[in-house]
């Protein structure tokens, strides 16, 4: 059963959301009206917003075995009209306060149907099975040892994999308490009194920035960091404000979260840690011959295993992805070291830089830049260059008064020469996308 936990013995407050706490009964039963309320159709549609309402009716989806598209609260009209008319999902109606369970659903079908973020044309929904958010479910929670006993706390959007997926079915399926913040604010995280907390490097770095709430989750027991790279600072701030490394993972919408580090394990700043159960990894050149994982060499990432999506949906289709031997293409760029630990570079097309010849990884000057005391925020990208093809250009937001020359000379200190800026901007903020990413296209 995908969502077991809701089957087992009832437990007092099972999710805590702004708008209602609801026990593990509870929940089921409301789930249960919902479920009786589409069953039959073939795509519902949610709106997502960080209640548990939106948490009802998504389990209510899953109970009914009827694919579900969860729609961010602030999709624009032209964006919710065609994630409405992409998918045909009609919105789940008012539903009765409870039904009979239906049967557990085929582990093959259909449960989500999660739209990207859209940065290379329309967003397009990626199809994820039942089978693979169980195994993924499943691998995680043997890495981070997370089991009922716990409380996982996060205030993520409940559209993305990291706040859903993770967020509430991790919960559902572990039977761990949820609470959900409504937003993930430093006070909002220091006052839930969770032993497991979720952020994005945004979230992390507000943290940071705020001491007080940040020592409050002392008594934590793991905190994860994903949907970005968590830069080094604030990386080396949470260790130091909550007496431990925080755990990244790295995973996208078409493969869900594959790589991780363990909650019993080493932690390295800047990297992801090895795959998890079910999961194999590879690196290939741009030929697509094999990459030596030798800890320098960046490659292409590819991803294999039970994890991976059905495929996206098209003209009311699901189209099965282009797959190399079972390999998917993430699109990424990354290093793998003898010992197996993932670093990622970043996004082929934005974060790796073709420089003079050689080949520079964004996120390590990002991270030399973010060691200067001035620097609060950088993005780095590559920009034409008539000699060199392209050159680093950074964009950099400052804490205090700093000079482009200086931050040029400060990376060239820390860094190969090849690796310094050639440009620095200075600018007011980043574009970033809901879950914190940095829009690196809109620099451009």
């Amino acid at each position: 059963m995908l969502l077991s936990s809701l089957y087992g013995p009832d437990r007092a407050a099972a999710v805590v959301a702004p708008d209602a706490t609801l026990s593990r009964h509870e929940l089921l039963e409301r789930a249960s009206g919902v479920a009786a309320a589409i069953a039959g159709r073939d795509v519902v549609a949610v709106d997502a917003t960080p209640t548990a309402a939106t948490i009802v009716a998504i389990t209510g989806a899953l109970l009914a075995g009827v694919p579900v598209v969860p729609i961010p609260p602030d999709a624009g009209h032209v964006e919710r009209a065609h994630l409405l008319t992409d998918s045909g999902a009609t919105l789940v109606p008012d539903a009765p306060p409870r039904g009979d369970l239906p049967p557990e659903p085929d582990p093959n079908r259909p449960a989500l149907v999660l739209y990207t973020s859209g940065t290379t044309g329309p967003p397009k929904g990626v199809v994820v099975s039942r089978a693979a958010i169980a195994a993924d479910l499943d691998g995680l929670a043997a890495a981070w040892q997370w089991t009922e006993d716990d409380t996982l706390v996060h205030g993520l959007p409940l559209y993305h994999v990291h706040g859903l997926v993770l967020g509430v079915l991790g919960a559902l399926r572990t039977g761990s308490r949820l609470v959900h913040t409504g937003k993930p604010t430093p006070r909002g995280y220091a006052e839930a009194g969770g032993t497991l907390y979720f952020g994005v490097p945004t979230v992390w770095s507000r943290i940071v920035a705020a001491p007080a709430e940040a020592r409050a989750l002392r008594h934590a027991r793991l905190l994860v960091s994903g949907s970005a790279a968590l830069p080094v600072p604030v990386y080396e701030g949470l260790e130091e404000l909550t007496g431990q490394a925080p755990v990244e993972r790295y995973g996208m919408t078409e493969t869900l979260i594959t790589i991780s580090a363990r909650a019993d394990g080493e932690r390295r700043a800047g990297h992801v840690g090895t795959p998890i159960a079910g999961v194999e990894s590879r690196l290939v050149d741009e030929h697509g011959a094999p990459a030596p994982a030798d800890g320098n060499t960046i490659g292409h990432l590819q991803i294999r295993g039970a994890t991976l999506l059905d495929g996206y949906l098209r003209d009311g289709a699901v189209v099965p992805p282009d797959l190399t031997g079972g390999w998917y293409p993430t699109g990424d760029v990354a290093t793998i070291g003898p010992d197996g630990w993932h670093r990622i570079v970043g996004r082929a097309s934005t974060d790796l830089i073709k420089t003079g010849g050689y080949r520079v990884g964004a996120g390590e000057v990002e991270d030399a830049l973010l060691a200067h005391p001035a620097v609060r925020e950088a993005a780095v990208i590559g920009t034409p260059h008539d000699d060199l093809g392209e050159q680093i250009t950074a964009f950099v937001v400052a804490e205090s008064p700093v000079e482009a020359r200086t931050l040029i000379d400060f990376v060239a200190g820390r860094l190969a020469a090849h690796k310094r800026p050639r440009v620095v901007r200075l600018v007011g903020e980043l574009p970033r996308n809901p879950m914190g990413k940095v829009q690196k296209s809109r620099l451009r």
